[in-house]
C-alpha cells in the first residue's frame, strides 16, 4: 500500500493549533453562555471542532493515502456538527429574543480572530500537503477567521440597534461556512480515495 510522504514538520504545528483552539473554546463558550450569544456558541463549537480535527490530523500523519481519505470523510462529518448545534441554539433563542451584550461580543470576536489568524498562518505552508487532512485544518482556521469578522460586525451593529438579529444572522453565516468547508473536504477525500484505488 502506498504511504504518504513523511511530514514531520506538520506534527508539532497541528499539536500547537489544537492547543490554541481548545484553550479559546473554554473562553468563548463561557462568554457565550454568560451573554446569550448564538454566534459565540457557534464559534466556540468551531474551536472545539478545530481542536478535534487537528488532533485527528496529528494521529493520521504518515498513514496511507486510502486511510487518509477515510479520515478526511470523517473530518467532513465533524464539520457538520457545529452547524447542527448552532441551528438548535438559534431555535432556543427564539423563545427569548434578548440581544447579547455588544461589548463582550465584539471583544470576544476580536480575540477569536487573533487566534484563528495565528492558526491559519501556521497551517498555510502545509495546506497542500497530506491531502484532505491538512486542507481540513487550513479551511477550518480560514473560515473561522471570516466568522470572527461577522461576529465583530454583529457586536457593533447590536451596540447601535440593541437588536438580537445581528447575532442570529452571524450564527447562520457560520453554519453555512461550515457546510461549505465540509463539502470541500469531502471532495478532497474522494479524490484521494480514487487515487488510492488507481494506484492499487
Amino acid at each position: 500500500m502506498t504511504r504518504a510522504p513523511a511530514t514531520p514538520a506538520l506534527r508539532p504545528v497541528v499539536a500547537r493549533v489544537a492547543g490554541l483552539n481548545l484553550g479559546f473554546f473554554g473562553i468563548e463558550i463561557a462568554v457565550a453562555l454568560a451573554i446569550g450569544s448564538v454566534a459565540l456558541i457557534a464559534d466556540s463549537l468551531d474551536f472545539l471542532e478545530d481542536a478535534a480535527i487537528n488532533l485527528l490530523i496529528f494521529a493520521g500523519i504518515g498513514w496511507s493515502v486510502r486511510n487518509r481519505a477515510r479520515l478526511g470523510m470523517v473530518l467532513a462529518g465533524i464539520l457538520v456538527v457545529p452547524g447542527l448545534a448552532t441551528a438548535y441554539a438559534a431555535y432556543e433563542k427564539f423563545s427569548d429574543l434578548t440581544p447579547p451584550a455588544p461589548l463582550p461580543l465584539t471583544l470576544t470576536g476580536l480575540g477569536a480572530l487573533a487566534v484563528n489568524l495565528t492558526c491559519a498562518a501556521m497551517l498555510a505552508r502545509h495546506r497542500d500537503g497530506s491531502g484532505s487532512l491538512t486542507r481540513a485544518a487550513y479551511l477550518s482556521a480560514r473560515n473561522d477567521a471570516y466568522a470572527n469578522l461577522a461576529i465583530i460586525a454583529a457586536g457593533l451593529v447590536t451596540a447601535m440597534t440593541l437588536s438580537p438579529w445581528p447575532d442570529l444572522v452571524a450564527a447562520a453565516g457560520i453554519a453555512i461556512l461550515n457546510a461549505d468547508s465540509a463539502g470541500d473536504i469531502l471532495k478532497a477525500a474522494r479524490a484521494e480515495w480514487r487515487a488510492a484505488k488507481a494506484a492499487a
